[in-house]
Order: structure tokens, then C-alpha cells, then sequence
């Protein structure tokens, strides 16, 4: 059961630029921990690069990458636990895009059949998609909606960043620029990334209808055979396969 009504619900859509931004408007900027740690870790990786190999150094520079990395992601984690308890606490429904980050962080290199293109641009927003820990902040929401009552949906990504909040028309042209979206249908203009989040919304309050128009049917069904079986009578009728011993 979902603690509030659709008032309290929030659509997410997750970026780069921007870690979050919520289809009320509020917008979580990246943590970037990788970014700033970025040039320590390469020049320490370097130094290891130039020591023996299982040598006492090499194990105490070893030791101190680990260090880095383990500082990488204590920071991310701690980051995304706060931003997913703030937005858990404060709406009964979530509504965030079914992504596969597996998908969208593989390598940009290609294939010797198919090989990448602009590969030095792409491995840069393969990293920045996996340093934001986009699964593992879905993961924090779901676990922690449900212990405040909330709900977790999620929606097809298909064209909510293309489909125009206020008239619904679908164009790759709507998007100008990464940071807005101006409509070639009817001329609305808005931030790109909240317009895509009130998409994201839309799309989620749609499946939570559908989703009950589908129990209550069920409910009715149900209704009608626990009335056929205080009859007598076999409810094969109203629900195919269900067998009465």
C-alpha cells in the first residue's frame, strides 16, 4: 500500500551533467569522485607501472591505489545513500527510467568488425555513467521506499527526453542543445533534463493506473468465484485453469 496519494509521487531522471533531477524541479548536481581523484590515481598507477613486479614497493604502491579506490567509492556510496533517503522520505512513489547501464557503459572500442567511433569522447561518458552508480542508487530507492511505504516504478526510457511535456510531440529536433528542449510542434521551452523527468512521471503515474485497473479486476474476479463456490457451482467459467478439489 502506498502511504499518500499520487501528490507525493516524483519522476527522476538520471544524468551527467546532472546526477538528478526531479520532476519538481529539484536537481542533485554529480559527486564526480572519480573525476577528482582522477589525476592522483593515474599518477600513482604510473609509479607502479615502474616498479618490479610483486617487489616490497610494488606492494606498498599497490596498497595505496587500493587505498584511492576504496576512497572513491566510500564517496560515492555515502553520497548516493543520502540523495536516495532524502527523496525516499519525502515521496510515496519514485518513478525513475528503466535503464541498462551495462548497455550504455560498454566499450566504446567496437569490434574489429565493428570498431567505435569518437572512442576518447565515448570512454569518457562510459566512465562518468558508471562513477554516478546509477544501479546502485536505484537499488538504495527501492529497499528504502519500502520501508517507509513508498513505491519504486519503472518506466520504458523510450523518447522522454524527445517527447514534449506540454503538447506530446516526438522529435529528436526537440532537443537543441544537451541542456534544452524547445519543441518544433508548439514552441515550448524548458530545461531538457526537467522536461525529460516530468516524462519520466507521466509515464509512471500511467503504469500505477493501469496497474490498478488490473487489481481491481482481479479483486472482481476473485469476488465472483468465491461467490460461485458457496453455490456450488465450478468456477471453471470465470477463470480458466483453476481447478476446485
Amino acid at each position: 500500500m502506498l502511504r499518500t496519494s499520487l501528490a507525493g509521487s516524483v519522476g527522476i531522471d538520471l544524468g551527467v551533467a546532472r546526477f538528478a533531477t526531479l520532476s519538481d524541479g529539484i536537481v542533485y548536481q554529480p559527486l564526480d569522485s572519480f573525476r577528482g581523484l582522477e589525476k592522483q590515481l593515474a599518477w600513482e598507477q604510473r609509479k607502479l607501472a615502474r616498479k618490479r613486479k610483486f617487489s616490497r614497493n610494488w606492494k606498498k604502491q599497490k596498497a595505496r591505489i587500493t587505498a584511492l579506490h576504496r576512497r572513491i567509492g566510500n564517496a560515492r556510496k555515502d553520497y548516493l545513500h543520502k540523495v536516495s533517503t532524502t527523496i525516499s522520505k519525502n515521496h510515496a512513489m519514485v518513478v525513475v527510467e528503466d535503464l541498462k547501464v551495462s548497455n550504455m557503459s560498454a566499450s566504446a572500442k567496437g569490434t574489429a568488425e565493428q570498431p567505435g567511433k569518437n572512442v576518447r569522447a565515448k570512454s569518457g561518458l562510459n566512465r562518468a555513467i558508471l562513477d554516478q552508480g546509477w544501479f546502485a542508487f536505484r537499488q538504495m530507492l527501492d529497499y528504502k521506499l519500502g520501508w517507509n511505504g513508498g513505491w519504486l516504478v519503472a518506466v520504458n526510457p523510450r523518447n522522454t527526453s524527445r517527447t514534449c511535456g506540454a503538447c506530446g510531440h516526438v522529435d529528436a529536433d526537440n532537443r537543441t542543445t544537451q541542456a534544452r528542449f524547445h519543441c518544433v510542434a508548439c514552441g515550448f521551452e524548458e530545461n531538457a533534463d526537467l522536461n525529460a523527468a516530468r516524462n519520466i512521471l507521466r509515464a509512471g503515474h500511467a503504469r500505477f493506473v493501469c496497474s490498478e485497473s488490473q487489481d481491481s479486476e482481479s479483486q472482481a474476479q476473485g469476488s465472483k468465484v468465491h461467490q460461485d463456490l458457496l453455490a456450488g457451482s465450478s468456477p471453471a467459467s470465470v477463470m480458466p485453469g483453476i481447478a476446485v478439489l
